[in-house]
């Protein structure tokens, strides 16, 4: 017998190969034809991040700092590899969903290679070609790559780094080591700018190769594996570094928060730690566990003749060992998590393939036709289980207990149409949707995400769940969209304002929508908007003030309704930062002389939220309908009007000509009903916190959570910035201090360490006495990975208010980010 007839050429494995990644990547696109769903939460949610990176990288400016901060700060929760591939391969073949999910083609062809590579080179090619095919044909895998989702890409290149890992250990020869130990390492950093989890798989290998390694003392090859984090920590640190302080709260909110949620089983329970076992039926079929589990007891009972290509014992068992080092040890710490889901451990299934090839190729001689058999009746079941094929249902199900994952056929979700809806009744403007309902094709990460498409001029935002929270969306949001019938995971207090939107007379009813399950889509809009913007006949190069709308007479300490109506070129009203005055006129010297006692009402043209770009000969008004706040204990007497415009983009300034306008200020007077505030003033009243402490910091970012919803792009805290540093600039006055707790706050949430550190200096300048003013230098310091800066004003901290336990734990994390461990140590153990 000619023995080189029982293996087959590299040609033909790599034209299996091909084949496998063919009828995978054509069922797929079929079922993407055929579907019109619509991405829900998470794929919605990474969606929208891939476009955010399209648009940072139609401009990109390599060669400079700032640019590369803000393109990692796009993605603060989950590293960005995932979304810089999917913009790349957006910018090539258009945005939307299934263009986003092309990348998966990439995925499937690395994973594939992977899988049979690990095979090949631990047993042996038979085991690799059939490794590889099972991996495309497990229910959880080819469900998930018809999702846009990060656990696709963190499995496909944690298997392909557990494959490199896997070459360098197998390598005798140091300079083929010291090869691999470069590609492990650059695989090693993709897979760790594609989420962190890949530690939660390749901990225990590399933990098991040190241990092993020391007691032999090969420390060259701990050199290698040394050499490779490095090589990875060039690809990987810069999001970390940049994002490092989210990290712990990403831990909490993925893990913690969700597991109470779920009704996860507690750690101490049986059922934590057979979660995922239980779950194999659904991830790989009933069919893949039973037969390579049958072969392998018939095998070992002696039942099948001796295979032609016999695996050496020894190679057998190694191989065996390894694989099973990376499946116990990634199922035990997967298990330990708190938060259980199915998606969280699939980079385990593709070496759970692996072992069940080796199974399934027992079945030798005569039985040999039950592989094939095997093989076909769970791609039957694929295609039962992703296509409607009449009669299939019941049989699917019994075989693959996930339950069938079916192409949605109707195209009546209206997502499209409603931001088309939004788009012509405000064109001129970035409009906020407040979405009530919260299902899987309306909901706040949907909406958003097809806002996104459309130009980024529509913002899906997520109501608050206390019915505080609730009473102020409903005076912020001036776009609402609800649902009869079904609401998914909106909360009682959020239904309850949809029910009240029926009848608000505050709202019109602008569209409704029929739904397939005949409920009812509801658009609201509100009937007199905070911003309205329209085209203007006049022609005017420079902003004007046209009108104001103002009560006569008001009392101090509280907030008014005031409606400013102004007019310009596109350009200057886009760019302009509006620096008003509020100034005492001193009866007796009303005509010459102007009081120090003011109020500020700085904001951006339109709240910073027009959008689009126009001929400068095409003039607009922009009308603002504002709640202003007139501070506490403010004598009683005439207040006049006066501005200057700033413009945000050349930094030119101009006084803004007023007629007349004044109020008065009589602290006998009642209190009137008000516009909300406008979200600079209410930055600028959060501020003063800071001043307190800890205690203040509370209330700060309780606050800062929800006024993040009301301006999605976050644009308020660059017009705070950029009034304030002009204002502290030029004439700071009395008010410094107060002006400087709103720049370090804007600066703060806007995570500009170098422009924080900036102001925080001068605002220990200008009150260093307070030990709160150095403590956050020095948090700021640390979190710029300036832990001997921090050190410093550490102990200005601690001089002024000794034994404060958060400085000493600011102080003992500096100690450790200096590398004096045992000096960390001994300040953070007594207390923590």
């Amino acid at each position: 017998m000619n023995i080189k007839k029982l293996f087959l050429s590299p040609t033909q494995e790599w034209m299996i190969l091909g084949l496998i990644w063919l009828i995978s990547s054509l069922s797929d696109h079929i079922w993407l034809i055929l579907d019109h769903s619509i991405p829900p939460w998470d794929q919605s949610n990474h969606l929208t991040k891939s476009l955010q990176y399209l648009y940072a990288l139609e401009s990109p400016h390599f060669f400079d700092g700032e640019w590369w901060r803000n393109f990692w700060m796009i993605s603060s929760k989950y590293p960005p590899l995932t979304y810089i591939i999917a913009a790349l391969f957006q910018k090539v073949f258009g945005v939307g969903n299934d263009t986003a999910l092309i990348t998966n083609l990439l995925y499937n062809s690395i994973l594939i290679f992977a899988v049979y590579t690990l095979g090949k080179i631990l047993f042996n090619h038979q085991i690799g070609l059939w490794g590889a095919g099972l991996s495309m044909l497990f229910p959880r895998l080819y469900q998930s790559r018809l999702q846009f989702l990060i656990d696709t890409p963190l499995m496909t290149l944690t298997v392909l780094s557990f494959c490199c890992l896997t070459f360098w250990k197998l390598q005798k020869i140091s300079y083929k080591q010291w090869l691999w130990t470069v590609i492990f390492g650059i695989c090693w950093g993709f897979a760790l700018l594609t989420k962190q989890s890949v530690m939660f798989f390749l901990f225990t290998p590399l933990l098991w190769l040190v241990t092993s390694y020391i007691f032999k003392c090969k420390w060259e090859r701990i050199l290698q594996l040394m050499i490779s984090f490095i090589i990875s920590s060039i690809i990987w640190f810069p999001w970390y570094r940049t994002n490092w302080i989210y990290l712990f709260s990403t831990i909490r909110n993925s893990n913690t928060i969700p597991a109470s949620y779920e009704g996860d089983p507690p750690l101490n329970t049986l059922a934590a730690w057979t979660y995922y076992w239980q779950d194999l039926p659904s991830a790989v079929t009933w069919i893949l566990l039973v037969v390579p589990l049958v072969g392998l007891i018939l095998n070992g009972l002696g039942k099948f003749p001796k295979s032609k290509q016999e695996i050496e014992i020894n190679k057998l068992r190694q191989g065996i060992i390894w694989l099973a080092i990376y499946f116990i040890g990634s199922y035990l710490i997967c298990s330990a998590l708190f938060n259980k889901d199915t998606r969280y451990i699939m980079s385990y299934l593709p070496i759970l393939a692996i072992f069940l090839a080796y199974g399934l190729v027992q079945w030798r001689g005569k039985w040999e036709p039950v592989r094939w058999t095997t093989l076909g009746l769970v791609f039957v079941v694929m295609c039962t289980n992703l296509f409607p094929i009449p009669g299939t249902d019941k049989l699917t199900l019994t075989l693959s207990s996930g339950g069938l994952f079916r192409p949605y056929l109707n195209r009546d979700i209206p997502n499209t149409e409603l931001i088309r809806t939004v788009q012509k009744i405000s064109p001129y403007q970035i409009s906020n949707l407040g979405v009530i309902v919260n299902t899987d094709f309306f909901n706040h990460n949907t909406l958003n995400y097809y806002g996104q498409v459309a130009n980024f001029q529509v913002h899906g935002r997520e109501l608050g769940n206390k019915e505080e929270d609730i009473q102020q969306d409903q005076k912020y949001f001036d776009w609402f969209v609800t649902k009869t019938g079904d609401n998914g995971f909106a909360r009682k207090p959020q239904l309850a304002l949809a029910k009240k939107l029926e009848t608000d007379t505050n709202f019109l009813t602008v569209k409704t929508w029929n739904l397939s399950d005949k409920n009812i889509l509801t658009l609201y809009h509100r009937k007199l908007p905070s911003v309205i913007v329209k085209k203007n006949s006049n022609i005017s190069n420079k902003v004007n003030l046209d009108r104001v709308k103002i009560p006569q007479r008001i009392p101090s300490g509280f907030p008014i309704p005031i409606t400013y109506e102004w007019s310009g070129s596109w350009k200057e009203l886009k760019s302009g930062l509006l620096l008003l005055n509020w100034e005492l006129i001193e009866e007796k010297e009303k005509q010459t002389k102007k009081s120090t006692k003011l109020w500020i009402h700085d904001h951006g043209i339109g709240g910073g939220m027009l959008s689009g770009n126009y001929p400068d000969e095409q003039n607009f008004k922009v009308i603002e309908n504002l709640g202003m706040m007139v501070p506490k204990d403010l004598p009683s007497g005439d207040y006049q009007l006066t501005g200057i415009y700033l413009n945000r983009n050349t930094g030119e300034t101009y006084p803004i000509v007023v007629s007349d306008v004044n109020i008065t200020i009589d602290n006998n007077a009642s209190p009137i009903s008000s516009f909300p505030l406008d979200l600079v003033t209410r930055l600028r009243q959060l501020s003063l916190n800071l001043a307190q402490g800890i205690e203040g910091l509370d209330p700060i970012f309780d606050q800062v959570d929800r006024i993040n919803q009301y301006d999605p792009i976050q644009d308020y805290l660059k017009q705070a910035e950029e009034s304030l540093t002009y204002r502290l600039n030029h004439h700071p006055g009395k008010y410094e201090l107060d002006w400087t707790y709103g720049l370090v706050l804007s600066r703060v949430l806007q995570e500009n360490p170098k422009g924080a550190i900036t102001a925080l200096r001068q605002l220990i300048k200008l009150a260093p006495n307070n030990p709160y003013h150095h403590a956050y230098l020095a948090f700021v310091y640390l979190y710029n990975w300036q832990p001997k800066a921090a050190e410093t004003s550490l102990r200005s901290a601690l001089g002024l208010k000794p034994n404060t336990e958060e400085f000493q734990i600011l102080y003992g994390i500096s100690a450790i980010m200096q590398g004096n461990f045992f000096k960390g140590w001994l300040i953070l153990s007594p207390l923590l």
